[in-house]
C-alpha cells in the first residue's frame, strides 16, 4: 500500500456553461496525475473571478464571499485526503471525490445502477435474461467486497482498471456449488451486461465518462455441433426406464423437429396449431426471448409426439407440447 501520493486541488470556471454573465465553479482534484472534477454548486460573475489564482477577486464583494465558501470546500477535501493517508488506504481522485460527497448522499453506487436497471427491465426482458442480470449483480457485489473490502462502490470511481480487475476476478472465480468455472464467452456476457448498466448510468448523467470507452469485449468463436440424423434416430429409439426422462427426451426431440427452444415448446397451446394455405398443420407462435413471430410446419415426427401426449393430463393442463 502506498503511503505517499501526489495530491492537489484547484478551482476553475466552466465558462462554456456561462449564463447571464455567471459561470459554475468546479474543483479539480488531482491524485498521482489522475484528475477528476467536482461541481461546487456555486456560480460567480466571470468578471469577479481570478483565473490565474483559481479564486474570486478579493477586491470584489462577490469574490470575497465565494472565497470563504471555497476555503471550506478546500479544507473538507484535504481532510478527506488526510483521513485516507492515516488509514493507509488506497487513494485515488475518485475515492477522494466520493468521500467529499459524504459517502453517497449525492453519489450513486454500482448497486444503485444495477438495481435500477433490473427494476425497469422486469417485464421487458425475459425471465431467463433477468436471472442472468441478477447473477452479474451478485458477482459485482462479491468482487467489490473482495477487492475493496466494502459494499458501496461509487460510480465516480469506475475506470478502465476496475473493468479489467472484474474480468480477472471472473476468470479466477471458483464456484462453490456444482457449477463449472466460467468460460471466456460467459465472462464476456457478464461484462456486456455491466456495460449496458453503465451506459444507462451515463445517459442518466450519474457519471460523466464511460469507463468502457476503450474496453473491447473479446468473444471467442465457438463451432456449434449438431446431432446427425443417425444420432437423433438413436435418441428417439432409446428405451428409458424412467417416465420422467422419457418426457424430457420427447420434448427435446420435438424441439429438434420444430426448431423451437425448450421454453417456446412449453408455452405452446392448441391455439398455436393452425392449418396453413397448403392444407398442412403449422405452428404459429412467438419466441419468448425475442418476441419474433415463428411459423413452423409440423413434420410427421412432431405430429406423432403430439398424438402421443394428446391424452396426457399435464399436456392438457398447459404444461406440455399441445
Amino acid at each position: 500500500m502506498k503511503s505517499t501520493n501526489s495530491f492537489g486541488l484547484h478551482f476553475n470556471l466552466r465558462t462554456e456553461k456561462c449564463r447571464d454573465g455567471k459561470a459554475p465553479i468546479y474543483v479539480a482534484i488531482t491524485v498521482n496525475g489522475r484528475k477528476i472534477f467536482v461541481a461546487t454548486k456555486r456560480y460567480i460573475s466571470v468578471k469577479c473571478w481570478d483565473s490565474a489564482k483559481g479564486m474570486g477577486k478579493n477586491n470584489t464583494s462577490e469574490g470575497k464571499e465565494i472565497n470563504t465558501y471555497l476555503d471550506n470546500i478546500r479544507q473538507s477535501i484535504r481532510e478527506c485526503y488526510q483521513d485516507f493517508l492515516v488509514q493507509r488506504k488506497t487513494i485515488t481522485a475518485e475515492i477522494i471525490k466520493a468521500a467529499f460527497l459524504k459517502t453517497g448522499d449525492d453519489e450513486h453506487t454500482i448497486t444503485d445502477i444495477a438495481e435500477y436497471h433490473n427494476e425497469i427491465s422486469v417485464g421487458v426482458l425475459a425471465a431467463g435474461t433477468m436471472k442472468n442480470y441478477y447473477t452479474t449483480q451478485r458477482y459485482l457485489s462479491e468482487f467489490t467486497l473482495k477487492k475493496y473490502k466494502r459494499k458501496a462502490f461509487f460510480l465516480s470511481e469506475l475506470n478502465y482498471k476496475f473493468i479489467q480487475d472484474f474480468e480477472n476476478f471472473l476468470r479466477n472465480h471458483q464456484p462453490l456449488d456444482h457449477q463449472k468455472p466460467l468460460t471466456n464467452n460467459g465472462i464476456m456476457k457478464h461484462l456486456e451486461r455491466l456495460k449496458k448498466m453503465i451506459n444507462l448510468a451515463y445517459r442518466l448523467e450519474w457519471i460523466v465518462k464511460d469507463p468502457f470507452e476503450k474496453f473491447s469485449l473479446k468473444y471467442k468463436k465457438v463451432e456449434k455441433e449438431f446431432l446427425t440424423a443417425k444420432e437423433l434416430s438413436r435418441l428417439e429409439e432409446k428405451e428409458l426406464d424412467l417416465p420422467r426422462l422419457s418426457v424430457v427426451r420427447d420434448i427435446f426431440v420435438f424441439c429438434c423437429y420444430t426448431g423451437l427452444a425448450f421454453v417456446d415448446v412449453m408455452n405452446l397451446r392448441p391455439v398455436n396449431i393452425c392449418t396453413g394455405t397448403d392444407g398442412e398443420l403449422w405452428i404459429k407462435t412467438f419466441r419468448q426471448k425475442t418476441t419474433t413471430a415463428v411459423n413452423v410446419p409440423l413434420l410427421s415426427q412432431a405430429k406423432s409426439l403430439m398424438e402421443k401426449y394428446r391424452g396426457n393430463i399435464r399436456a392438457q393442463a398447459g404444461t406440455g407440447t399441445c
